[in-house]
């Protein structure tokens, strides 16, 4: 069997609209005979034949699997950095609730435990990763895990002090309408 069909068969094994993104390290386990370079070769040829669709650098997506629900971008996040305390907040989030009038087309924003990194996932849009160092205890009450997104989403107050600590610009906010939320 060639390398391409043995990646084509074990893409149909283990995709679905639930499990549709795939990052280096989970095709290298998938195919522990190819070292790095071998690898990065056949998921180029891959890529080309359109077995897979690069989302951004180290992920995949198998085009078949995915839902198309538009939630690649959360998905990708939350894969992206799957070891790190990760949530849905700032722009995102006010955007979602009202408090600030432009919808981020394209763009999400979180909070990391890990560093700051805008990921760019072409024309899928961007990620950015916004550091924090508060403890997860701190802000436990005020995360709700969000199923759809398989991220925690912040509440609306602490989406306000986020963009307060993150010094992020709050000339779009509805001042009166956060009020009235949190």
């Amino acid at each position: 069997m060639t390398p391409i069909s043995q990646l084509s068969e074990t893409l149909k094994a283990l995709a679905s609209p639930e499990h549709y993104l795939f990052t280096l390290s989970d095709l290298s386990s998938a195919l522990p005979q190819h070292n790095h370079d071998a690898l990065q070769l056949l998921l180029s040829r891959a890529v080309k034949r359109g077995l897979l669709q690069r989302v951004c650098r180290g992920l995949y997506m198998h085009p078949d699997a995915y839902p198309h629900d538009g939630l690649l971008l959360y998905h990708a996040a939350a894969r992206l950095r799957a070891s790190e305390f990760n949530y849905l907040s700032l722009e995102s989030v006010l955007s979602d609730a009202g408090v600030i009038s432009q919808i981020p087309i394209g763009w999400i924003t979180l909070m990391s435990s890990g560093r700051n990194r805008i990921v760019d996932c072409g024309s899928f849009g961007r990620i950015e990763f916004i550091h924090t160092r508060r403890p997860t205890e701190k802000l436990a009450q005020q995360l709700t895990w969000d199923h759809r997104i398989h991220l925690w989403r912040a509440s609306v107050a602490l989406a306000l002090k986020d963009i307060k600590h993150t010094h992020r610009n709050q000339d779009l906010i509805d001042w009166e309408l956060a009020d009235e939320l949190v």
